[in-house]
Protein backbone atom coordinates (compact mmCIF):
# COMPACT_ATOMS: atom_id res chain seq x y z
CA UNK A 1 0.00 0.00 0.00
CA UNK A 2 1.60 3.38 -1.43
CA UNK A 3 2.37 6.10 1.42
CA UNK A 4 1.86 9.92 1.21
CA UNK A 5 5.05 11.16 0.67
CA UNK A 6 4.22 14.14 2.91
CA UNK A 7 2.38 13.06 6.08
CA UNK A 8 3.32 9.15 5.79
CA UNK A 9 -0.45 8.26 5.99
CA UNK A 10 -1.33 5.34 3.66
CA UNK A 11 -3.79 5.59 0.31
CA UNK A 12 -6.60 3.23 0.15
CA UNK A 13 -8.50 2.97 -3.00
CA UNK A 14 -11.15 1.64 -1.37
CA UNK A 15 -11.64 5.11 0.17
CA UNK A 16 -12.10 6.73 -3.26
CA UNK A 17 -15.86 7.84 -3.93
CA UNK A 18 -18.36 5.94 -5.31
CA UNK A 19 -19.64 7.94 -8.58
CA UNK A 20 -22.29 5.72 -10.12
CA UNK A 21 -24.40 7.00 -6.50
CA UNK A 22 -26.44 10.48 -6.32
CA UNK A 23 -24.43 12.09 -3.83
CA UNK A 24 -26.29 14.34 -1.72
CA UNK A 25 -25.75 17.40 0.91
CA UNK A 26 -28.04 17.08 4.31
CA UNK A 27 -27.40 19.15 7.82
CA UNK A 28 -29.11 16.21 9.61
CA UNK A 29 -26.72 14.12 11.97
CA UNK A 30 -26.02 10.68 10.14
CA UNK A 31 -25.91 7.17 11.46
CA UNK A 32 -27.69 3.86 10.68
CA UNK A 33 -31.62 3.56 10.79
CA UNK A 34 -32.23 7.07 11.36
CA UNK A 35 -34.82 8.97 8.50
CA UNK A 36 -34.52 12.47 7.57
CA UNK A 37 -36.25 14.41 4.76
CA UNK A 38 -34.28 15.55 1.90
CA UNK A 39 -35.12 19.51 1.33
CA UNK A 40 -37.63 20.87 -1.08
CA UNK A 41 -34.89 21.37 -3.99
CA UNK A 42 -33.39 17.92 -3.76
CA UNK A 43 -36.54 16.40 -3.36
CA UNK A 44 -37.72 17.59 -6.63
CA UNK A 45 -34.49 16.70 -8.37
CA UNK A 46 -34.34 12.88 -6.87
CA UNK A 47 -38.52 12.50 -7.91
CA UNK A 48 -39.04 14.24 -11.05
CA UNK A 49 -35.52 15.20 -12.92
CA UNK A 50 -33.70 11.53 -11.84
CA UNK A 51 -37.35 10.20 -11.31
CA UNK A 52 -36.23 7.80 -8.65
CA UNK A 53 -38.87 5.93 -7.05
CA UNK A 54 -39.26 3.74 -3.41
CA UNK A 55 -36.55 1.27 -2.46
CA UNK A 56 -33.39 3.66 -4.79
CA UNK A 57 -30.08 4.30 -2.81
CA UNK A 58 -28.14 7.47 -2.41
CA UNK A 59 -25.62 8.55 -0.66
CA UNK A 60 -25.58 10.97 2.31
CA UNK A 61 -22.93 12.97 3.56
CA UNK A 62 -22.92 16.01 6.16
CA UNK A 63 -18.98 16.86 6.32
CA UNK A 64 -19.06 15.46 10.18
CA UNK A 65 -20.12 11.62 10.00
CA UNK A 66 -18.86 10.67 6.66
CA UNK A 67 -20.68 9.15 3.77
CA UNK A 68 -23.59 7.28 4.09
CA UNK A 69 -26.10 5.50 1.72
CA UNK A 70 -29.45 6.11 2.11
CA UNK A 71 -32.51 4.59 0.72
CA UNK A 72 -35.97 6.15 -0.19
CA UNK A 73 -38.28 5.22 1.94
CA UNK A 74 -41.54 6.80 0.82
CA UNK A 75 -42.47 10.62 -0.67
CA UNK A 76 -45.22 13.46 0.24
CA UNK A 77 -45.85 16.45 -1.99
CA UNK A 78 -43.30 18.29 0.03
CA UNK A 79 -40.76 15.43 0.74
CA UNK A 80 -38.76 12.86 -0.40
CA UNK A 81 -38.10 10.87 2.98
CA UNK A 82 -34.81 8.54 3.49
CA UNK A 83 -33.44 6.04 5.33
CA UNK A 84 -30.24 5.57 6.30
CA UNK A 85 -28.69 2.36 5.83
CA UNK A 86 -24.49 2.28 6.43
CA UNK A 87 -21.62 4.03 6.30
CA UNK A 88 -19.75 3.78 3.21
CA UNK A 89 -16.46 6.36 3.77
CA UNK A 90 -15.40 7.50 7.57
CA UNK A 91 -15.12 11.10 8.28
CA UNK A 92 -11.46 12.46 6.98
CA UNK A 93 -9.28 14.82 8.71
CA UNK A 94 -10.44 18.59 7.51
CA UNK A 95 -7.82 19.58 4.71
CA UNK A 96 -5.40 22.21 6.28
CA UNK A 97 -4.65 24.34 3.53
CA UNK A 98 -6.11 27.76 3.73
CA UNK A 99 -7.36 29.13 0.19
CA UNK A 100 -7.14 33.02 0.38
CA UNK A 101 -8.66 35.25 -2.53
CA UNK A 102 -9.80 38.29 -4.31
CA UNK A 103 -13.60 38.15 -5.04
CA UNK A 104 -14.02 38.38 -8.86
CA UNK A 105 -17.24 38.59 -10.85
CA UNK A 106 -19.74 36.49 -9.84
CA UNK A 107 -19.84 33.61 -12.67
CA UNK A 108 -15.95 33.54 -12.15
CA UNK A 109 -16.20 33.14 -9.00
CA UNK A 110 -18.21 30.77 -8.33
CA UNK A 111 -16.06 29.00 -10.94
CA UNK A 112 -12.97 29.79 -8.76
CA UNK A 113 -14.46 28.12 -5.73
CA UNK A 114 -15.81 25.21 -6.94
CA UNK A 115 -12.09 24.90 -8.58
CA UNK A 116 -10.54 25.61 -4.92
CA UNK A 117 -12.74 23.22 -3.43
CA UNK A 118 -12.21 20.69 -5.68
CA UNK A 119 -8.25 21.08 -5.33
CA UNK A 120 -8.03 20.52 -1.82
CA UNK A 121 -8.71 23.80 0.25
CA UNK A 122 -9.84 23.84 3.87
CA UNK A 123 -10.83 27.15 4.14
CA UNK A 124 -11.84 29.70 1.82
CA UNK A 125 -10.97 33.62 2.42
CA UNK A 126 -12.11 37.06 0.27
CA UNK A 127 -9.87 39.18 0.86
CA UNK A 128 -10.53 42.56 -0.29
CA UNK A 129 -7.23 44.28 -2.15
CA UNK A 130 -6.87 47.54 -3.84
CA UNK A 131 -7.64 46.19 -7.33
CA UNK A 132 -10.88 43.53 -6.31
CA UNK A 133 -13.70 43.58 -8.23
CA UNK A 134 -16.35 42.70 -6.23
CA UNK A 135 -16.06 43.69 -2.45
CA UNK A 136 -19.37 42.65 -0.79
CA UNK A 137 -19.37 38.74 -1.74
CA UNK A 138 -22.40 36.79 -1.08
CA UNK A 139 -21.00 34.46 1.95
CA UNK A 140 -24.09 32.26 1.14
CA UNK A 141 -23.36 31.73 -2.33
CA UNK A 142 -19.75 30.88 -1.62
CA UNK A 143 -20.78 28.21 0.92
CA UNK A 144 -23.31 27.02 -1.91
CA UNK A 145 -20.53 26.27 -4.05
CA UNK A 146 -18.36 24.97 -1.91
CA UNK A 147 -20.99 22.11 -0.90
CA UNK A 148 -21.67 21.92 -4.78
CA UNK A 149 -18.35 20.61 -5.90
CA UNK A 150 -17.92 18.22 -2.60
CA UNK A 151 -20.98 16.55 -3.73
CA UNK A 152 -20.38 15.95 -7.48
CA UNK A 153 -16.26 15.56 -6.63
CA UNK A 154 -16.95 12.90 -3.92
CA UNK A 155 -15.62 15.40 -1.15
CA UNK A 156 -16.67 14.81 2.39
CA UNK A 157 -14.98 17.92 4.30
CA UNK A 158 -17.23 21.05 3.39
CA UNK A 159 -14.45 23.80 3.55
CA UNK A 160 -14.72 27.12 6.36
CA UNK A 161 -15.90 29.78 4.24
CA UNK A 162 -15.33 32.99 5.90
CA UNK A 163 -16.20 36.21 5.84
CA UNK A 164 -14.28 38.77 3.57
CA UNK A 165 -11.59 40.45 5.27
CA UNK A 166 -9.20 43.35 3.91
CA UNK A 167 -5.86 42.18 3.43
CA UNK A 168 -4.59 44.39 5.74
CA UNK A 169 -6.32 42.47 8.04
CA UNK A 170 -5.57 39.17 7.20
CA UNK A 171 -1.32 39.96 7.29
CA UNK A 172 -1.84 42.13 10.70
CA UNK A 173 -3.49 38.74 12.55
CA UNK A 174 -2.05 36.37 10.17
CA UNK A 175 -0.52 32.62 12.02
CA UNK A 176 3.18 33.23 11.86
CA UNK A 177 3.59 29.35 11.48
CA UNK A 178 1.73 29.02 8.74
CA UNK A 179 3.52 30.07 5.59
CA UNK A 180 1.56 32.21 2.69
CA UNK A 181 2.12 31.87 -0.43
CA UNK A 182 1.40 33.89 -2.89
CA UNK A 183 1.19 34.48 -6.74
CA UNK A 184 3.38 37.38 -7.64
CA UNK A 185 3.31 38.61 -11.72
CA UNK A 186 6.83 40.38 -10.88
CA UNK A 187 8.45 37.64 -9.48
CA UNK A 188 11.70 38.05 -11.26
CA UNK A 189 11.67 34.23 -12.43
CA UNK A 190 9.28 32.04 -14.40
CA UNK A 191 9.72 28.98 -12.21
CA UNK A 192 7.95 28.74 -8.74
CA UNK A 193 9.21 24.99 -7.75
CA UNK A 194 12.58 26.64 -6.22
CA UNK A 195 10.65 28.64 -3.86
CA UNK A 196 8.38 26.49 -2.80
CA UNK A 197 10.62 23.34 -2.41
CA UNK A 198 12.69 25.69 0.17
CA UNK A 199 9.61 25.43 2.48
CA UNK A 200 9.66 23.98 5.64
CA UNK A 201 6.41 24.34 6.90
CA UNK A 202 3.66 21.85 7.36
CA UNK A 203 0.61 24.25 7.18
CA UNK A 204 0.22 25.98 4.22
CA UNK A 205 -2.20 28.88 3.18
CA UNK A 206 -2.14 30.39 -1.07
CA UNK A 207 -3.34 34.26 -2.00
CA UNK A 208 -3.93 34.63 -5.38
CA UNK A 209 -5.05 39.15 -5.84
CA UNK A 210 -7.51 40.12 -8.17
CA UNK A 211 -7.36 41.42 -12.07
CA UNK A 212 -4.93 43.64 -12.24
CA UNK A 213 -2.66 41.71 -9.42
CA UNK A 214 -1.74 43.15 -6.28
CA UNK A 215 -0.73 47.24 -6.15
CA UNK A 216 3.21 48.34 -5.24
CA UNK A 217 2.36 48.93 -1.77
CA UNK A 218 0.50 45.53 -1.31
CA UNK A 219 2.87 43.82 -2.94
CA UNK A 220 6.00 45.57 -0.64
CA UNK A 221 3.73 44.77 2.71
CA UNK A 222 3.27 41.40 1.78
CA UNK A 223 7.15 40.97 0.93
CA UNK A 224 8.13 42.44 4.51
CA UNK A 225 6.67 39.60 6.40
CA UNK A 226 9.15 36.86 7.21
CA UNK A 227 6.44 33.97 6.75
CA UNK A 228 5.40 35.32 3.38
CA UNK A 229 6.68 33.57 0.11
CA UNK A 230 5.94 34.89 -3.54
CA UNK A 231 5.99 32.41 -6.43
CA UNK A 232 5.58 33.22 -10.27
CA UNK A 233 3.38 31.32 -12.33
CA UNK A 234 5.51 30.77 -15.74
CA UNK A 235 5.88 33.32 -18.28
CA UNK A 236 2.22 34.09 -19.63
CA UNK A 237 -0.26 36.03 -18.04
CA UNK A 238 -3.03 34.09 -15.99
CA UNK A 239 -6.65 35.32 -15.63
CA UNK A 240 -6.69 35.57 -11.35
CA UNK A 241 -9.07 32.14 -11.94
CA UNK A 242 -6.88 30.36 -14.25
CA UNK A 243 -3.76 31.54 -11.78
CA UNK A 244 -5.61 29.72 -8.57
CA UNK A 245 -5.49 26.67 -10.23
CA UNK A 246 -2.75 26.80 -11.47
CA UNK A 247 -0.99 28.08 -8.21
CA UNK A 248 -3.14 25.34 -6.42
CA UNK A 249 -1.91 22.40 -8.72
CA UNK A 250 1.73 23.33 -8.53
CA UNK A 251 1.71 23.71 -4.54
CA UNK A 252 -0.70 20.29 -3.67
CA UNK A 253 2.08 18.62 -6.46
CA UNK A 254 5.21 19.99 -4.62
CA UNK A 255 4.44 20.15 -1.05
CA UNK A 256 0.81 19.61 -0.38
CA UNK A 257 -0.94 16.52 -0.49
CA UNK A 258 -0.36 14.53 -3.92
Amino acid sequence: MPLDHRHGLPHCSAMRANYKMQRLFVPDDLSARTALDADPQQSHYLAHVLRLGEGAEVLLFNGRHGEWTARIAGRTKRAVRLEVLEQQRPQPDHPDLVYCFAPLKVGRLDYLVQKAVEMGAGTLVPVITQHTQLTKPSIDRLRANAVEAAEQCGILAIPDVREAVKLEQLLGTWDKDRRLIFCDEDASTNNPMAALQGIKERKLALLVGPEGGFSDDERRMLRALPQVTAIPLGPRILRADTAAVAALAVIQATIGDW
